[in-house]
């Protein structure tokens, strides 16, 4: 995790990455439905430009949804656009809005599940999935329960400092994701900590497991190792934008009772509870990251 922060973040080279950002500072401070309207068009603006991303994301709902007709999957791309769009100012809303700010656009759903949860005793791992808007529901997820990220720090250290501050202005702290030991030891603690397994982060440490029609999706085996080494009750924890500027909703589920104790069973297991809380809002998801360039042994790109 980031430090405070160094004199040497005012050094030329990053001027005009703090312009950016006085940029998106000075943006979010309109009224939200006007933000709205921007983020959707930033986002339909963006498209001509991210046609290595539009790709990926063409192919990867390709790949998840072969019977889509073709004009609900171009319809499904447009406004993945829009989402991306929106992900930008909602990352702005995330770091830059007051607490009081943000509790107006939001309501919860099962909010009672998380309190059982941690009542247990026992630690409790909230489990994400990469939704343009993931920024902010990490705001809006701290200020309904502080609790602990998992995450990957930046490889600029002003933009590792500015996020970091910005997401622990309602949580506890971040934990980096290859930092097995201090996660487990959070998590017997008592602690509420999030993660997102729904990404290839490649060979290491992964299974291929199903995820939607593809049979053979290089998953993580950290949520199963996890799980394992604190014995953490488990749950899922999403925040999907409503239709029409209306704000966002979060949505808590009950405590998994039935998670299998066995690695191969676990990947599929948890790889299906993702794909349905995808499927709350798919134009929303990260559809843009290349979730199937990990392949097994002989298998060819997807790509």
């Amino acid at each position: 995790m980031s430090s405070g922060f160094c004199r040497s973040f005012l050094h030329p080279r990053y001027w005009s990455l703090w312009f950016g950002l006085g940029v998106l500072w000075a943006l979010v401070q309109l009224p939200y439905p006007l933000l709205v309207k921007i983020g959707s068009a930033l986002g339909r603006a963006s498209r001509p430009f991210l046609k290595r991303r539009e790709r990926i994301a063409r192919r990867n709902i390709e790949l998840c949804f072969p019977n889509m007709a073709q004009a609900e999957r171009e319809k499904l791309i447009e406004d993945n656009f829009v989402s991306l769009g929106m992900g930008l100012v909602e990352t702005g809303m995330a770091w830059f809005w007051s607490d009081a700010r943000v509790r107006k656009w939001f309501d919860v759903e099962g909010y009672g599940h998380l309190t059982a949860a941690l009542g247990s005793g026992k630690g409790v791992m909230a489990v994400g999935v990469h939704f343009m808007s993931l920024e902010l529901g990490g705001r809006v997820m701290g200020l309904c329960r502080p609790m602990m990220a998992t995450y990957r720090p930046h490889n600029s250290p002003v933009m590792e400092w500015v996020q970091t501050k910005g997401r622990l202005r309602s949580n506890k702290a971040m934990i980096d994701r290859h930092n097995l030991k201090g996660l487990v030891a959070a998590l017997k603690s008592g602690e509420a900590v999030w993660f997102a397994p729904d990404q290839d982060y490649g060979p290491k440490g992964s299974l291929f497991a199903p995820f939607f029609s593809v049979p053979d999706a290089a998953t993580t085996n950290g949520t199963y190792v996890l799980s394992r080494l604190s014995g953490a009750s488990m749950l899922t924890i999403t925040m999907v934008r409503k239709a029409a500027g209306k704000g966002y909703r979060l949505y808590i589920s009950p405590t998994m009772t039935d998670y299998p104790q066995e690695d191969q069973a676990a990947a599929s297991y948890m790889n299906r509870v993702i794909e349905q809380e995808i499927l709350r809002a798919p134009e929303q998801y990260l559809w843009v990251h290349r979730r199937f360039k990990t392949r097994p042994v002989g298998g060819g790109s997807l790509y």
